[in-house]
């Protein structure tokens, strides 16, 4: 305690055991058990440490983990009032961190001294008159210097998704948490609790006497993080700490040649196929640094991945998957999410303070966020994702407070085409229902297109019969799912340097893909390059290295490169061409130049009306169009307003 300089000591409680007196004292006397170590601490700590024993003899005391009388937040009644348990839960909300009142000093005005000691509970009866039997002054003034306060907060806990009974509503119950647990769980964690259930009195306006009615709430004595997903086994004081002996399985696995195949294999097994994108969602995962600039600038480090495709290709299984294991990862869906859910909403306080409450995004800090059905989404909630994709904050501005939040959060979007399936005669901005701003903020986009192939068919067949058989084994080389959790988390803390090489093979693909004259010009943007330069160094960083190398730039271009030659290709000149991605590809922006000008041209500055045979002969001696095409365009531009019919078969310019 003192090298640390703590006031409190862990004490597990599977020690206890071997006293049985101790224990049954435990379980039906825990006030008293507390105070007792507390005290026997105190004793042991005036023998080595006087100094310091003397300093902080009041604020000692034992936290109790391991706690083996476990309950859910349901089960928690009016039989254990006073007694110790341990419960799990998510926090969803924290208060402010406020003094709370343990020894209170009053004066009056002769100087007489008024002290009154609050120990229990958090309800406060201030003295009426002096403590000096001759003094009859009842003002008496608080001196806050010489009294004394702990730091208190409340925090609300709420039931874990899987301990839900079907069809209930999650149960949730606030508690109170002192002095250094204060701040140690945040909203988004999930905890086991251990503490004293205590009763505060519920006030009740239309009663005339004092109600009957109390509330239960939980005194908190000591906070233990969840270590394996949805496994309550295994406790850690810390968060999502990792053990020496997970470090060498982790550092040993690292090692291995095939490590990269194995960790794409590990990832969602029970799909077939898809590797291309595992292995993608695997670098967003994982993501890459983010690096501040001198002048106070941010450059992203984190990857946003689309997947747009055909019904029953597992998109959402793959989201799923992918907030299981990530480290810190949410799942959301597109119908039950708005701005204020995503971002943050602003709530009233029970005392009537308006304070925000943190949203999906805001929680997901340092992690991700995956959003299925991401086209059933309200148009006006998508938009609060524009910010958070790009410059990786939530700004808001309701309810008299003004705040921007860190969003700095991965994003993973899965999204159905429009009409159902996809369909490869349009392009990608015309199969979904998106604004094209928010599609060029995704680094990667892939299109899970359902080809029917007798081959591909029959393994994917097999493997889910596979999946339902009662002794269906799994691979050996597969990487346990807590191992693979605590891989990515550990590859997060790696912080790779480009080398030379790397950055000579990106710069010359970014500079072929930009160049003018050829005729395969494609028109990205430098949004592009920074995207190649971050999957370069998520792959350095999953593999674990110090440098980014040519390999890793070069796996980086293939899966720009796959991307593009799925969903960036022109349907019409059957191209790569970005612009597809980016509203409109350049074949139809030089074909809708083209016809313009020659519009122009025969019309005059007049604006006379042309005559659409005349007009098509024109288009035709270009070369660009032939004749059906001319009046193909003449039907397009005369839809989209561009032009329209004055006198019978004659266009004019709008």
């Amino acid at each position: 305690m003192m090298a640390k300089r703590i006031q409190y000591l862990v004490l597990d409680y599977n020690d206890l055991v071997t006293i049985p007196q101790l224990e049954s004292n435990f379980n039906t006397k825990p006030d008293e058990m507390l105070a007792a170590f507390a005290s026997a601490i105190k004793e042991i700590l005036k023998k080595r440490f006087p100094k310091y024993a003397e300093k902080i003899q009041r604020d000692i005391r034992v936290r109790v983990s391991n706690y083996p009388i476990q309950r859910s937040l349901r089960a928690i009644n009016s039989e254990i009032i006073g007694k110790m348990t341990s419960v799990a839960g998510m926090v969803v909300r924290s208060s402010e961190v406020k003094p709370l009142a343990q020894e209170l000093v009053y004066f009056c005005s002769l100087g007489h001294r008024t002290k009154r000691i609050q120990e229990k509970g958090l309800e406060f009866y201030e003295p009426v008159k002096c403590d000096d039997e001759k003094c009859m002054h009842k003002d008496l003034e608080l001196s806050p210097e010489e009294s004394r306060f702990i730091d208190f907060q409340m925090v609300r806990l709420q039931e874990l998704p899987e301990d839900l009974p079907p069809g209930q509503l999650p149960h949730y119950m606030d508690v109170t948490v002192l002095q250094d647990l204060v701040d140690n769980a945040r909203p988004g964690d999930r905890v086991i609790l251990t503490g004293i259930v205590r009763i505060e009195h519920e006030h009740i306006p239309s009663m005339r006497g004092k109600s009957g009615i109390y509330r239960l709430r939980i005194q908190g004595n000591n906070i233990e993080f969840l270590g394996g997903r949805g496994s309550k086994t295994s406790r850690s004081t810390g968060r999502e700490e990792i053990s020496p002996d997970e470090e060498k399985i982790i550092k040993s696995l690292a090692k291995n040649t095939d490590i990269y195949d194995r960790l794409v294999g590990s990832f969602a097994p029970h799909i077939h196929g898809h590797e291309i994108i595992k292995e993608s969602i695997l670098l967003l995962i994982v993501g890459s640094t983010q690096r501040i600039l001198a002048d106070g600038a941010k450059i992203r480090g984190d990857i946003n991945i689309f997947l747009v495709g055909d019904p029953g290709t597992a998109k959402s299984e793959m989201l799923k998957f992918c907030a299981r294991i990530a480290p810190r990862g949410l799942y959301t869906s597109g119908r039950g999410s708005t701005a204020a859910g995503l971002t943050a909403a602003v709530v009233r306080d029970k005392i009537g303070i308006m304070m925000l409450e943190a949203g999906a995004v805001v929680l997901g800090d340092q992690g991700l966020v995956c959003i299925d059905e991401f086209d059933k989404m309200k148009p006006e909630d998508r938009s609060a994702l524009h910010e958070v994709m790009e410059q990786q904050s939530a700004s808001i501005a309701k309810g008299g407070i003004v705040a921007t939040l860190n969003a700095r959060t991965s994003i993973l979007a899965a999204a159905n085409p429009m009409y159902g399936k996809y369909d490869p005669f349009k392009n990608i901005t015309e199969n979904v229902d998106l604004p094209i701003p928010l599609l060029t903020r995704f680094d990667l986009i892939f299109v899970i297109r359902d080809i029917p192939s007798k081959e591909k068919d029959r393994n994917i067949a097999k493997h889910i019969l596979n999946l339902h058989r009662p002794s269906a084994t799994e691979q050996n080389s597969l990487i346990d799912v807590d191992i693979l959790t605590k891989y990515l988390s550990y590859a997060k803390k790696t912080d790779p340097i480009l080398t030379i090489e790397a950055e000579e093979k990106i710069l010359d693909y970014y500079m072929k893909m930009r160049n003018v004259e050829s005729e395969s010009m494609i028109t990205v943007t430098p949004r592009q390059l920074e995207g190649l330069v971050r999957l370069a160094t998520a792959r350095a960083r999953l593999l674990m290295k110090t440098h980014v190398d040519q390999e890793d730039a070069e796996r980086a271009i293939y899966l720009i490169q796959s991307m593009l030659e799925d969903a960036g290709v022109d349907v019409n000149t059957g191209k790569v061409d970005l612009g597809v991605l980016q509203g409109k590809p350049r074949s139809e922006v030089t074909k809708m130049q083209l016809f313009m000008d020659i519009f122009k041209s025969l019309s005059g500055d007049e604006k006379k009306p042309v005559d659409p045979k005349i007009l098509v002969k024109e288009l035709a001696k270009s070369g660009k169009f032939t004749e059906d095409d001319g009046y193909h365009w003449i039907r397009k531009m005369h839809q989209a307003g561009t032009i329209y019919e004055t006198k019978e078969g004659h266009y004019s310019r709008a």
